[in-house]
């Protein structure tokens, strides 16, 4: 996730380096001090930081000022900076005095720093002058600013306590028999135990007196520093009308996050963005703004929100730090500059894919049934069904099951039980047979369709497995309440537990995860992990967010007080209600838009001007959107020449594009596809009536039907004059013609893209063409089409990272097919003869200029075949395509130049018989040096680096021979070329070459730097099939995504003996994009489109609107 950081500018990271040398010092004093050094001459680490003119010294003081100044720096207060800026002329000050040997009454207070120390008080004077300007110039980074009233408060507190430290230490020495009368004598303590003397240079003061001032000095000045530099308290506290705002977000954005309801808690503040359209809320605790997970609202308004958010912090002195953001919210506060650390894991139930009959479930079947026998009833019912009795005992039963008097919880935690403002949480109870309660789970909502578990109790005396039952009810009963996801628990180091768990873990990992464990008893980090691990979560992992490294333990102790972890004296109260008018509202916040229009796109003022239109329409009686009529007489690029030349009445439908009024004439402009024809409305033929009809209800876009008679306009223009016409179908957006070129657009709108652009249909008619005449030639060969299944329960055929889904019906976990190979090839063993398969694949993969994750491809098998069989009829396929299209065996192809661009695609003739080069011919070609199958693995992996291709761990010789095939052969074969013979390592379903050791029977054809089709002499031999497999399912089960597994009846039917056959496989897709020479997307009726946001609940409008 550190990916994620910005760059940040240079002042940033002086402020952080300024910020980390002062927590440096603050830890070195600390230790010195716990030392109890009693040396007269300043230490390694005292006269390095004395160069520095940081003052740190074996004393509580130090510790204390130090530490304070640390703090202040984290939260850029401007304090921190006048502080620094002291110290350095401090520093100035002792270099200065040592220069000119000045006889001051206090001269001795450096008489025993040496000659080394009054050497580095010379040398800090230019370390103090560089720090000086260094400070100047970030002072825009400390805006910090200090309680109002502060001055006055530490100034108070410095008197009182230095008064009483002074008649302390006047009492102190006159009771050890010391001349208290002597004023010297006491400023001499007082200085000792502030540390300007060395306790030697007070023989007559016992160490105890010194030690007992020095506690009492510097609890005085802590408390004044304390004050003074106390953080502000926030100005954006919780009101009912914030929190009526960050609901109304809420019910908007709210499914974005499963922490989002507890951004309701009263005792959090909320800073919203500029526009309002998002909110961070946040917590201060021990001078840090502590927001909890993901900002709420709009994901686009996230960044300004997180913004203001960090603008207030710093404003105020507070250090920002994030606790349990998802995935998506740590990207943006990564974005903002934050730094991010893992802090465990979320677990998401799915309702749908529960299932307590499945073996692995058996621990929570059997706690089920054992609740079950012992007579306890589950109950599911929003907080509004409850009566306001029974709320109460909810209530106090929660209470009293608590461990601890702390209630645990702020980032996952509501903090408030039975407010009449969360009707929509639900609570599960569970009642014994006498209808006592026994358990109780209360959820706070996720958007609308989702659950996220806010208290989890149980009485002492519940019978086994209560909670099992309570959490397995309301996954098999969460339709009854509208329920789709449940987020149960968050699971804090959940991967070091998991890790640890694996076969062969590391002795770090299991140290790591027995440490954990030593905090179980307190915590119960483990145990709950292994509680929630037994309903088979989808894990989702939650990050904290902080500024600092150097702020990191404040960060942990704010977030251990705020979650009720560590002790905390100043707890903010969760209370607060709201009144009966703000409840009001909030019901009608909560309340379910019952317009399916109110759920849609927020839309334009065009669009609400083309409702209007409809509703115009509808009121003249006329239907927007009426049944079919019958094919049109004729279509507008079909209307005859002699039906121009005479006048001829003619029916045609199509899309208005543009609407032209001239007053008594009307003009308009109709397509279909790439034809236009202009129809004139004249008010000499119709009435003015029916022209101001059209003009007012039909608007570009609208596919019209009309009758009408050939004819010309006063210019001669041909026209069509219009009678009489219909809507066929009102169309409520704008057709952008003309405009419409933004490729992410027009991927996303596909409908759009053809009507504006009808070449595209073009492009389409033409691959329902190539696929029809593939289809056509095989059955002309005596091949039969076959269909197998698309859901496999063993993904297999090929490698690639196959679409897992889920078959509610059996409890089994099932993908998508990525090949239709093993099917065809048990076909094969039953005797089916010559096949094929045409029809959709699927692999887990981007999309780009050659894939998509959704694919046709062509698979043929040929039994008594080989590879040369299926050479043979690939090249009369393709030739016969391009036949069909172009009317001869030509593609269009791009031959480079001379120099290194491409030239522009031209038409070159493909009807020659085809080049036959072996891989490794190929591969030395490429190389200029013989490779071979048995060439040096050494030998390869230095070629492979000189021509920076990525050689893989587990690659033997042959996958590296592919991998610089795949690098510096394909890429520059335009060509029709099959490449054959490819090393057998990289075919694991291909019968070995018949002569060649360590070579397979395949070939590749390469058109235009692209792979177009395979094939192979099939492997047939079982045994040898059955290890090549196996070593598949070991690469699969050691976590390689895309290694086939061991499909168990593909290979029985294997060893009832297949023949031997051929098998092909074509991409249709890019055959299509070779033969028309466009890109992929373009011969995709739907190309896949990434979805804009899968978070929001809300879509936009189309981008034209």
């Amino acid at each position: 996730m550190g990916a994620f950081r910005r760059a940040e500018p240079a002042t940033h990271r002086s402020t952080r380096l300024l910020t980390a040398t002062y927590a440096a010092a603050t830890l070195v004093a600390l230790v010195l001090t716990l030392g109890v050094r009693r040396s007269f001459r300043p230490s390694g680490a005292e006269a390095f930081f004395g160069l520095l003119n940081v003052p740190v010294a074996p004393t509580v003081f130090s510790v204390a000022m130090l530490g304070l100044t640390t703090r202040a720096l984290l939260g850029r207060k401007r304090i921190g900076l006048w502080l620094v800026a002291v110290f350095q002329l401090m520093g100035l000050a002792l270099g200065a005095i040592e220069l000119l040997k000045s006889q001051l009454p206090l001269d001795e207070l450096w008489e025993t720093r040496g000659s080394l120390g009054r050497g580095l008080d010379i040398a800090a004077m230019g370390v103090a002058l560089v720090v000086l300007w260094w400070l100047w110039r970030t002072r825009a980074q400390f805006t910090g600013r200090l309680q109002p009233g502060s001055w006055w408060l530490a100034v108070a507190a410095l008197v009182a306590g230095s008064l009483f430290t002074v008649g302390v230490a006047w009492l102190l020495i006159g009771a050890v028999g010391a001349p208290r009368s002597q004023v010297r004598t006491v400023v001499a303590t007082v200085l000792a135990a502030l540390g300007g003397l060395s306790r030697h240079d007070l023989p007559a003061i016992p160490p105890w007196v010194i030690d007992l001032v020095a506690v009492l000095a510097t609890i005085t000045i802590l408390g004044a520093l304390l004050l003074f530099v106390a953080s502000a308290r926030p100005r954006s506290r919780w009101s009912p009308d914030r929190e009526l705002a960050l609901r109304r977000l809420l019910a908007s954005h709210g499914g974005a996050d499963s922490l989002g309801y507890f951004a309701t808690r009263r005792d959090k503040s909320t800073t919203f963005s500029g526009d309002g359209r998002a909110v961070v809320a946040y917590r201060v605790i021990g001078g840090v703004s502590l927001a909890s997970g993901d900002p709420v609202g709009d994901p686009d308004s996230w960044v300004a929100a997180i913004a203001a958010w960090r603008a207030e912090s710093r404003e105020l002195g507070w250090v920002p730090a994030v606790l349990g953001a998802s995935e998506g919210g740590a990207r943006a506060y990564a974005a903002a500059g934050m730094q991010l650390l893992l802090m465990g894991d979320e677990a998401i139930l799915d309702p749908e894919r529960h299932d307590l009959r499945r073996a692995s479930m058996a621990p929570v079947r059997h706690a089920v049934k054992r609740a079950v026998r012992a007579g306890v009833v589950v109950q599911i019912r929003r907080q509004e069904d409850i009566g306001l009795d029974e709320l109460a005992e909810l209530s106090r039963d929660a209470d009293d099951w608590r461990t601890g008097d702390t209630e645990r919880g702020f980032s996952m935690a509501l903090g408030r039980t039975a407010d009449p403002a969360d009707g929509l949480v639900v609570h599960v109870t569970a009642r014994n047979a006498a209808e006592e309660l026994v358990g109780l789970l209360t959820f706070a909502p996720w958007g609308r369709h989702g659950l996220s578990l806010d208290l989890m109790r149980r009485s002492p005396d519940a019978p086994g497995g209560t909670t099992e039952l309570m959490v397995s009810a309301l996954l098999t009963g969460a339709a009854s309440v509208g329920v789709r996801r449940v987020s149960l628990n968050f699971c804090l180091f959940r991967g070091v537990f998991d890790d640890a768990s694996r076969l062969g873990a590391r002795p770090l990992t299991r140290l790591n995860a027995s440490v954990l464990g030593l905090f179980d008893r307190f915590w119960q980090i483990e145990r709950l992990y292994r509680a929630t691990q037994k309903y088979e979560p989808t894990w989702s992992p939650r990050f904290l967010c902080h500024d600092d490294a150097v702020a990191l333990p404040q960060v942990l102790v704010a977030a251990g007080a705020a979650e009720g972890f560590l002790p905390w004296p100043f707890r903010r109260s969760t209370g607060g209600a709201l009144d009966a008018k703000h409840l009001q509202e909030l019901r009608t916040i909560d309340q379910p838009a019952g317009d399916p229009l109110d759920t849609g796109p927020q839309r334009s003022e065009r669009f609400r001007h083309r409702l209007g239109a409809l509703e115009r329409l509808r009121r003249s009686g006329r239907e927007a959107y009426p049944p079919g009529a019958g094919p049109p007489s004729a279509h507008i690029g079909s209307i005859s020449a002699q039906a121009w030349s005479t006048p001829t009445a003619l029916d045609v439908v199509g899309r208005v594009r543009t609407v032209r009024d001239h007053g008594g004439v009307v003009f308009a402009t109709l397509v279909d596809g790439a034809d236009s024809v202009q129809v004139v409305l004249d008010a000499t033929t119709l009435t003015q009536c029916q022209v101001d009809e059209f003009t007012t209800t039909v608007d570009s876009g609208d596919l019209i039907r009309i009758e009408a008679v050939t004819g010309t306009s006063r210019r001669g223009t041909p026209s069509l004059l219009l009678r009489t016409w219909r809507m066929e179908a009102k169309s409520l957006h704008p057709i952008p013609f003309g405009t419409f070129s933004d490729p992410k657009a027009r991927a996303r709108q596909r409908s759009t893209d053809l009507l504006v652009h009808p070449g595209e249909l073009a492009l389409l008619r033409t691959r329902s063409q190539v696929v029809a005449d593939l289809r056509r030639l095989l059955n002309d060969e005596g091949y039969l089409e076959v269909e197998t299944p698309i859901l496999q329960s063993v993904h297999g055929g090929a490698t690639a990272r196959p679409f897992r889904t889920y078959i509610n019906a059996y409890g089994v976990d099932l993908s998508l097919r990525i090949a239709p190979e093993l099917y065809l090839k048990r076909l094969l063993v039953a005797g089916m003869g010559p096949i094929f398969e045409l029809g959709r694949s699927f692999r887990n993969e981007g999309a780009d200029a050659t894939h998509n994750p959704e694919f046709t491809s062509l698979e043929v098998y040929q039994p008594h075949g080989d590879y040369t069989t299926m050479r043979r009829l690939t090249e009369h396929l393709v030739k016969e395509a391009s036949r069909s299209i172009h009317g001869s065996p030509v593609i269009p192809l791009q031959t480079r130049s001379t120099g290194s661009e491409p030239t522009a695609p031209e038409l070159v003739d493909i009807s020659g018989e085809w080049p036959v080069v072996k891989v490794l011919t190929a591969v030395s070609r490429a190389l200029g040096r013989t490779v071979t199958i048995d060439t040096d693995m050494d030998e390869l992996v230095g070629l492979a680096g000189l021509h920076h291709v990525t050689v893989l761990p587990d690659m033997g010789a042959g996958g590296v021979i592919e991998a610089l095939y795949a690098a510096l052969v394909e890429p520059t074969t335009f060509y029709p070329t099959f490449y054959t013979d490819f090393p057998a390592e990289t075919s694991p379903l291909t019968h070995p070459h018949r002569c060649e050791p360590g070579l397979a029977e395949r070939w590749d054809l390469v058109i235009a730097g692209m792979e177009v089709g395979t094939a192979y002499s099939e492997l047939t031999d079982p045994v040898l099939q059955r290890r090549r497999l196996t070593e598949q399912s070991l690469r699969a089960a050691a976590g390689d995504s895309e290694a086939m597994e061991l499909d168990e009846d593909f290979l029985l039917a294997l060893e009832l003996g297949m023949p031997p056959s051929g098998g092909l496989g074509i991409g249709v897709d890019r055959l299509v994009m070779l033969l028309t020479g466009t890109s992929i997307r373009s011969v995709l009726t739907f190309p896949f489109v990434r979805p804009e946001s899968t978070d929001r609940d809300l879509p936009k409008a189309a981008p034209w609107n």
